[in-house]
């Protein structure tokens, strides 16, 4: 089952599931959209054969909703009755926090479950990297440097807004890899006239073009801290469902005088094609999860940690994990 948001290397969990799956036997029923689909008993049996030239495909064929089973009526009873029912051994849950929450009181209740840590923001702790992360590291980067041409031409500040609401593990590694010379993430915020102070202190010493980095999470204008004038009326306030590129882009103008560009990246890094390492990590991934069942490990999460695929707590698989203050001021020292 794969739940939440889609990304990268999905189906190279399902095929390296099934790869597992064929070779001890196994039948393997592929649960659709999400907890909803176990909500509703939507399943569909699955064959190695059907996703064996899918390992390079973005998205997932199962498909995925955000449907939480918590938030239903007797909804965590009725889908541990349906896996009853449907005569489920064990349940892999694929999924970020969310999904994997459910899967933790699933397990609380007695029912077998195994999880799978996925999402593009590498906020999951329990695991080295989440898979998804880097293929969309890999595509924000392409696109950060495509801007950067752009930039470069006319003589423009561009701003590049990623996705990130809690963590800023994409907009970081990302902006490192393009060569940014300013990112932006929830856990170290900057200010709007940090970014003012960095494009100036860029003119003069000749560099007519600044690319800036900011994650979706990051807040910009705290409640009630807009610049206001004489009368107290808010000069730069954000506009109601204004994004932080746009935002900053417009503010940055304003101060600077000089022409400035926003971009936000939002779901073209999440559902494109998982790149090598993703492609390789789901696949283990998936194997693990069914060793792991055979082995009796349930309650666990089947994580990376260096080189290895080990099992954690799922509990795990349900706390945070933020960029380090040792990790931003090593690669702070790039954004200049």
């Amino acid at each position: 089952m794969n739940g939440g948001g889609d990304c990268a290397g999905l189906n190279a969990v399902t095929r390296g599931v099934l790869r597992a799956a064929e070779v001890r036997g196994d039948e393997v029923v592929g649960i659709r959209r999400g907890w909803a689909g176990l909500l509703e008993k939507d399943t569909v049996t699955l064959k190695y054969d059907d996703f064996e030239r899918l390992v390079g495909e973005g998205g997932t064929e199962l498909e995925t909703s955000r449907t939480n089973p918590l938030k239903r009526d007797k909804g965590l009873d009725t889908v541990a009755r349906n896996m009853n029912s449907l005569g489920l051994d064990v349940l892999i849950a694929v999924g970020g926090d969310d999904t994997l929450g459910v899967a933790r009181e699933l397990s609380a209740m007695g029912q077998k479950v195994i999880g799978v840590p996925k999402t593009i923001d590498n906020d999951l702790a329990g695991t080295d990297y989440s898979f998804g992360f880097f293929t969309a590291v890999d595509e924000a980067m392409k696109m950060i440097e495509s801007l950067q041409t752009t930039g470069r031409s006319h003589s423009r500040i561009m701003v590049v807004e990623v996705m990130g609401r809690d963590a800023g593990w994409i907009s970081l590694y990302a902006g490192t890899a393009a060569g940014a010379n300013m990112v932006l993430i929830p856990e170290f915020n900057g200010t709007v006239d940090d970014a003012v102070k960095l494009v100036n202190e860029r003119r003069s010493r000749g560099k007519k073009s600044t690319v800036i980095v900011v994650a979706e999470g990051v807040n910009l204008v705290p409640r009630g801290k807009a610049e206001k004038d004489e009368f107290g009326h808010e000069l730069f306030a954000k506009a109601p469902g204004e994004s932080n590129a746009s935002y900053l882009a417009r503010y940055i103008e304003e101060k600077t005088g000089y022409e400035t560009r926003s971009t936000v990246l939002g779901h073209t890094i999440r559902g494109t094609r998982p790149n090598s390492y993703d492609r390789v990590m789901t696949s283990r991934l998936g194997i693990r999860a069914v060793e792991a069942a055979h082995a009796g490990k349930f309650g666990v999460m089947v994580a990376i940690s260096g080189a290895s695929v080990v099992e954690v707590p799922l509990a795990e698989g349900t706390k945070k994990k933020y960029v380090d203050g040792s990790t931003w001021k090593e690669l702070n020292q790039f954004f200049v």
